[in-house]
């Protein structure tokens, strides 16, 4: 039986020949019958169990905090530690693998990898499990360095210097852009003068000759430097909405990165596609540039880029695409005096895979504005359904005119939603402390905000209500079972996890009046501001990072199955070390709630 071992199953799956040669010399076959203690709480266990047949339950006093079923294996933080924190109980008959303590410890020595994925938290699963692979899906040329990319020397020349000297080094040099630097000023600064500002200089009318570069250069410089990722740098560029980045190490310049260069590294085309909605002349246009969004993700996820910076180049895109679409229907005047604004996953750059909209519009105080604003706001909702984004269920778009009004209108709203906090009135204001303004006058999303800091007060009772939707999907407490049982049901992930840990950290920000929207960006705030631990906020941007990943991964497969992406995820589908990966993720957010029904008091609501 022992020769049978499955070494296909995580953790063992990262051992040599000669590692899988020592658990096949001291593995042992036990059996323990239904109702049979396993390992008892406090015990200092012998061995490293892996289920072959059965179910063993892992208890926490009365509660059941994890189950384990065929390839699965227990308790390895127990056996590194010395002793159990649990008690582990058959749940029905179990035959299984027992694998000494000391040829553990041998494995553990001569693997790290294998000690990791065995006992360690989930960031340190999750990189071990990134190094395991890198020479596979996860080794994404979007993950490498900066400086490993074909990085262009910069040329530096003289503010003073005249334009047809540069475009002499232009063509000797077999380049578009130079570097300028000004000396005149204390400090000096440095710009860049591209083919384009040639343009710009050949329309002056003067002899170019008598033209200093300075005068027609760039001094708004976008840095990046050699030890970023080339994916990052790419959504800079994305951000910016520009074709080069400047190489730089503290004050030293090491050269110039260009956006065709990166093209060479990365598969997603994602600054084609934004070249593509800048270029288009119609709706139609801006649909075909819509569509290929989705297959972007795909092209990325499998090649190994990491979830949340897929996140930030599909709301960079999406930002650009809803942008283009309201200047194509809404009058000028009308994008001038007014900020259109995306919320939820959206509004906080999560969003993967379409969803449904969550839009609004903000009015400039005192504006009026057109007799067909009903009709326009209609051609937008119905314009975001012909880009792949279905109408919100529960009409949170800006063709509802409950969602959108003057500015001085959102100020009385939210003065509403926080003096007045019924459900719905606090999922409205959950729902729009993720604003995040893509077209018009962001001045006015401000303007709202200011009104909304201004009003929030140390409201306990109205934080702890607001906070208590961390449960509004109910207890999590029979995941465990759903997620290892035989026929197990579908699990939705955003009503086990990810909802509860996304409002529960928006909660938080609430209560100590922070402006970030981005739940990475919560997170990094409220540690810096002590309001969690270092630990903790390591371990809920490691948690969501998997969830989304997770849900993400399930989501294409339904779409290349031609089924509409449901949110939900089949445990059967996923692998040993997934399934490891997302007890792990969800006990993270299971942690977490206990930590804010102590912050906020719930159990005495």
């Amino acid at each position: 039986m022992p020769n049978a071992f499955n070494f296909s199953a995580s953790p063992f799956d990262c051992l040599t020949q000669e590692q899988q040669r020592l658990v096949r010399d001291h593995v042992d076959l036990v059996y323990f019958q239904a109702g049979e203690t396993v390992l008892e709480l406090g015990a200092a266990p012998d061995h490293l169990y892996v289920v072959i047949q059965g179910r063993v339950t892992q208890l926490d006093g009365d509660e059941v905090v994890a189950s384990f079923g065929p390839d699965d294996s227990f308790d390895g933080r127990a056996l590194v530690a010395g002793k159990s924190s649990s008690r582990f109980l058959a749940e029905e008959e179990v035959v299984a693998y027992a694998l000494a303590r000391q040829t553990v410890k041998d494995l553990i020595a001569a693997n790290a990898t294998f000690g990791a994925l065995l006992f360690s938290d989930l960031g340190a699963k999750l990189a071990a499990a990134s190094q395991r692979e890198s020479g596979s899906e996860l080794q994404s040329l979007s993950l490498s360095r900066v400086d490993e990319a074909f990085v262009r020397p910069a040329h530096i020349v003289d503010a003073s210097t005249d334009v047809v000297s540069v475009v002499r080094l232009f063509q000797q040099e077999r380049t578009t852009n130079v570097l300028v630097r000004d000396s005149a000023g204390e400090p000096g600064r440095l710009g860049m003068f591209t083919t384009n500002a040639l343009q710009r200089a050949i329309l002056l009318g003067r002899p170019l000759e008598q033209v200093q570069v300075g005068e027609l250069a760039n001094w708004s410089l976008v840095r990046v430097r050699p030890s970023d990722q080339v994916g990052d740098a790419l959504a800079t560029m994305l951000r910016h909405h520009i074709h080069r980045v400047v190489v730089q190490e503290g004050e030293q310049v090491l050269g110039v990165l260009e956006a065709l260069d990166v093209f060479s590294f990365l598969s997603n085309h994602s600054m084609l596609i934004g070249l593509r909605i800048d270029a288009a002349t119609d709706i139609d246009e801006l649909a075909e540039a819509a569509h290929q969004i989705t297959e972007m993700i795909g092209r990325q996820y499998r090649s190994g880029t990491r979830v949340m910076l897929i996140a930030r180049l599909v709301q960079d895109l999406n930002a650009r695409l809803f942008e283009r679409a309201w200047r194509f229907i809404a009058p000028a005047e009308l994008v001038a005096n007014s900020c259109l604004i995306v919320m939820g996953s959206e509004g906080r750059g999560e969003q993967l895979l379409k969803t449904d909209q969550d839009n609004a519009l903000i009015l400039r105080g005192g504006y009026q504005p057109p007799a067909n604003l009903a009709e326009i706001c209609e051609r937008f909702s119905e314009a975001l359904a012909r880009f792949g984004y279905p109408p919100c269920p529960g009409k949170v778009m800006l063709n509802n005119p409950a969602w959108r009004a003057s500015t001085g209108d959102w100020a009385r709203t939210v003065r509403q939603w926080l003096l007045m906090p019924d459900a719905a009135s606090l999922m409205n204001l959950a729902i729009f402390l993720d604003a995040h303004a893509v077209a018009g006058d962001a001045a006015l999303l401000d303007e709202v905000r200011d009104a909304l800091w201004t009003l929030t007060t140390d409201n306990d009772a109205m934080l702890a209500r607001f906070a208590a939707a961390i449960d509004a999907f109910g207890g999590a407490g029979g995941w465990w079972n759903r997620l290892l049982g035989d026929g197990a049901a579908r699990i939705n992930l955003k009503k086990e996890g990810i909802f509860a840990l996304v409002h529960g950290v928006r909660s938080l920000a609430l209560a100590h009046r922070l402006r970030e929207t981005a739940t990475t960006a919560r997170v990094d705030a409220l540690v810096a501001a002590g309001a969690l631990s270092a630990t903790m906020g390591s371990d809920l941007r490691d948690a969501l990072q998997w969830l989304l990943s997770i849900r993400l991964k399930a989501g294409l497969a339904e779409l290349e199955r031609g089924e509409t992406v449901s949110g939900e995820v089949d445990p059967a589908a996923l692998s040993t070390l997934e399934r490891d990966l997302l007890k792990d993720a969800l006990d993270v957010v299971k942690r977490f709630k206990v930590l804010l029904r102590q912050r906020f008091r719930l159990n005495s609501i």
